[in-house]
């Protein structure tokens, strides 16, 4: 589990850092990675990352990201060029991964065992686990740094640590498999239960089931703008819109085909969605809720997780 495997520099992609507001889509079928510049709405290096990548953490702040290969077992750790700088091999079954910034750490899932890592973000190497309902998916950290959550999608359940000392975490029953799960900005977890289509929102304090919100066939992952949440629905290529306020849905939006990773710019003003089957990153107002832009990326992006990279400058 410690085994840590360093490239030369060799192997490493030439190239200057990248300015302005990028995306760090992971391609799964086609084992790579395409750095779009959403500025200009248009991909502008595709680099190679082995192992069908479908995870991905963005931490503009250890200007670091990283992608999960389940079919090799590695967690590679790249620079805003798109530089593969080190990588990490897990003996399990990596898929979810999320930072955990002020304390230089990063958790990943372990689909097969039943676990999340904790990586120790600046020397790369596991320093502990944490055990999990059956088969965890996404995970969380929410905005304050108090919660780790992950969606134990075996389990029909999540389960919620307090970040200090991981002392008896709570185990919340919510719909049928629930996949990705995101904090939202009232502080409330918000699980995609793509078995029973719906997001389920839990109090992450007292475990308390606080709404379940109807979406679309299977969905995936959930973010959020202008006080709305984004749900993307795999099987019928549309997002749900819901109120964070009432937790009502408000609108539905056509998208590509199987959509799945979403994330937003910093100023909320864009939702952004992967679409595996399409092959394409879609831009949606989050205003209006109108389609702005579509960027061809790699076969089958998937994008689990954060992977919008806003520019320091």
């Amino acid at each position: 589990m410690r085994n840590r495997l360093i490239l030369g520099l060799s192997c490493l992609l030439a190239g200057p850092g990248l300015a302005g507001d990028l995306a760090f889509v992971t391609n799964q079928n086609s084992s790579d990675l395409s750095i779009i510049d959403l500025d200009q709405q248009k991909e502008i290096r595709r680099v190679d990352v082995a192992g069908k990548p479908a995870g991905v953490a963005v931490v503009p702040e250890w200007d670091a990201a990283f992608t999960v290969s389940p079919e090799t077992k590695t967690i590679s750790k790249l620079n805003r060029a798109g530089e593969v700088v080190d990588l990490l091999l897990l003996e399990g079954g990596p898929i979810g991964i999320v930072a955990d910034v002020p304390r230089d750490r990063l958790f990943v899932s372990d689909w097969y065992n039943a676990r999340i890592w904790i990586i120790d973000a600046r020397a790369f190497v596991v320093i502990d686990t944490l055990t999990t309902g059956s088969a965890p998916a996404g995970l969380a950290v929410s905005e304050d740094g108090t919660w780790l959550a992950s969606a134990d999608r075996d389990a029909d359940q999540v389960t919620i640590f307090a970040m200090t000392g991981f002392d008896v975490p709570k185990s919340i029953t919510v719909g049928e498999r629930p996949f990705g799960l995101t904090f939202g900005p009232d502080g409330n977890l918000y699980a995609g239960n793509v078995g029973s289509d719906t997001v389920t929102v839990v109090a992450p304090k007292s475990g308390e089931i606080i709404a379940t919100i109807p979406t679309g066939a299977r969905p995936y992952a959930i973010a959020f703008a202008l006080g709305h949440g984004f749900v993307t629905n795999q099987y019928e290529d549309s997002v749900t819109v819901f109120s964070i306020d009432n937790h009502e849905v408000t609108g539905t939006i056509d998208v590509g085909e199987y959509p799945e990773g979403i994330d937003v710019s910093k100023d909320q003003s864009k939702v952004f969605v992967a679409n595996w089957f399409s092959n394409n990153l879609m831009v949606i107002d989050a205003a209006t809720l109108g389609i702005i832009g579509k960027i061809t990326t790699g076969d089958g992006p998937r994008a689990f997780g954060q992977f919008v990279w806003e520019d320091k400058e």
